[in-house]
């Protein structure tokens, strides 16, 4: 019994951090805030492996897991957002713009529940990964304005609930006497991110930036070819 409530269990600590990071931003400590989303990050990545190694899949789990994602990396990233860098921006915009991430997310999951994957990748953006870079985005606030943290958090919106698809790492097994070191490893994490929240966070926007600049990139290219396709059809139709 125990042992199949663990993946619950690290769900559950998402969950938790996501509402850790809310508070955290009430409280003005965005830094902190946004370390709790990348940690929720390393628990929802681990929520799944430990099921599958244990052999206890369920769609209670899942269900669960796509609950804790709404919070964790759709309310939570776009309140420290919203928080942090949208003091100059007309009330009604920022409301908007705020409210649009979480409600993408929410559709990205959905989808996700319901509709086949494709072996080895995710169709859109993942939440986590969306949030994430969101949370940590936010704190270059001195050095980017508002204007470019909007577009970059529609450009975000709109990448999870796109088609372009995106490597699965989430597939990569977890052995099953690893399982009980998982905590431990969660436990030194969160140690180190709360002794260098900023820089942590800093460093780990680099590797979650350009994962989702993948998909974007996919997404330009495949938008040229489309247009290349119907050029050389409508040539062919004119030389027919």
């Amino acid at each position: 019994m125990i042992t199949k409530s663990i993946p619950n269990m690290f769900t559950l600590g998402n969950l938790f951090l996501g509402m850790i990071a809310i508070m955290l931003t009430q409280s003005g400590k965005f830094s902190l805030a946004a370390i709790m989303v990348i940690v929720a990050m390393l628990l929802d990545g681990l929520d799944g492996r430990a099921a599958r190694a244990l052999g206890c899949q369920s769609e209670f789990g899942k269900e669960l897991d796509s609950l804790s994602d709404v919070i964790s990396f759709g309310i939570a990233p776009a309140m420290i957002m919203y928080s942090i860098s949208f003091h100059s921006v007309p009330t009604a915009l920022a409301w908007i713009v705020t409210a649009i991430f979480p409600m993408c997310g929410a559709l990205r999951l959905a989808r996700f529940n319901v509709r086949p994957g494709i072996p080895g990748y995710f169709v859109g953006l993942p939440i986590p990964a969306a949030g994430s870079v969101l949370a940590t985005l936010s704190l270059f606030h001195k050095e980017i304005g508002a204007p470019y943290f909007i577009v970059a958090m529609l450009l975000l919106s709109y990448l999870m609930v796109s088609t372009v698809r995106y490597p699965n790492f989430k597939k990569i097994g977890l052995p099953r006497k690893a399982v009980w070191i998982a905590p431990w490893i969660v436990v030194a994490a969160i140690i180190i991110a709360v002794k260098f929240p900023e820089e942590l966070s800093k460093l780990i926007f680099v590797p979650l930036v350009l994962y989702a600049l993948y998909g974007f990139k996919q997404n330009v290219e495949r938008l040229f070819k489309r247009k290349n396709a119907s050029s050389e059809e409508v040539y062919r139709s004119k030389n027919s």
